[in-house]
């Protein structure tokens, strides 16, 4: 079973943290989370909130990784072809999706997230389930720690950095999880979505990135057929969730 020894203050103190400064975004925030959601009727439509399963902390009792639902504000339309299948994210991402994506707004409504203690404020950032069944017995690790609103990939370059660079991260931050890491990476996060210069512009970021698994398959790291097994397995997982009525 994937474990790691936790410290006083992550078992103790983190999720009393995280409590009060889910709630302090709330009432400090509230009128931008009305603007926003406005805005977002208006230009993208309906629903408002898109909601996605993603992999949480491990239960101790499966060895397994708990499925949540991440709630954020909607980026892209629901166009779909002739034959009704969505088009790819990167023609369904508008103009207004990529600001709120540039400057961390769609992500406001993982404060509720974070109310539910399905997510930290600080931790590894939740990928898809289709990106955790690519990963090894070490990567995993980062499901050791709770998942974070932001976390050391981010400030490290979240969407400009690879996949490897990012789980590296991950499985630093997650070394040594302790309150002046956390308030450090609070500041750096602060400073990196509200202090550039133009804060739409995404320097060297994507707005839209490949699965783990896709880019695995790409550099020949994994077959065809292995590739297959884990997405269908990523499939079933999320079946099993969807079902499971959570």
């Amino acid at each position: 079973m994937i474990q790691r020894k936790i410290g006083f203050y992550e078992k103790y103190v983190k999720r009393a943290l995280d409590i009060v400064c889910a709630l302090l975004a709330l009432t400090v925030f509230c009128p931008l989370y009305a603007v926003i959601a406005i805005l977002v009727r208006c230009r993208l439509g309906s629903p408002v909130i898109f909601r996605q399963p993603r992999p949480g902390l491990i239960d101790p009792k499966t060895g397994r990784e708990r499925i949540f639902s991440i709630l954020k504000f909607r980026t892209m339309t629901d166009e779909r072809d002739g034959n009704g299948e969505l088009l790819p994210d990167e023609k369904r991402l508008t103009r207004f999706g990529k600001m709120l994506r540039a400057t961390s707004l769609d992500e406001l409504p993982e404060a509720f997230s974070i109310l539910n203690g399905d997510m930290s404020v600080i931790g590894p950032r939740p990928q898809l389930v289709r990106d955790m069944v690519f990963m090894t017995d070490e990567q995993r690790l980062r499901h050791t720690a709770k998942p974070g609103l932001s976390g050391l990939a981010q400030v490290k370059g979240r969407n400009a950095i690879s996949w490897e660079e990012k789980l590296a991260w991950d499985l630093k931050y997650i070394e040594k999880v302790s309150f002046l890491s956390d308030l450090k990476l609070v500041w750096l996060t602060f400073k990196k979505v509200f202090m550039r210069k133009n804060p739409a512009e995404t320097s060297d970021e994507t707005d839209v990135t490949l699965d783990y698994g896709d880019e695995l398959l790409r550099k020949g790291r994994i077959t065809r057929g292995e590739y297959d097994e884990k997405r269908a397995l990523a499939e079933r997982i999320i079946e099993e969730y969807r079902r499971s009525g959570q």
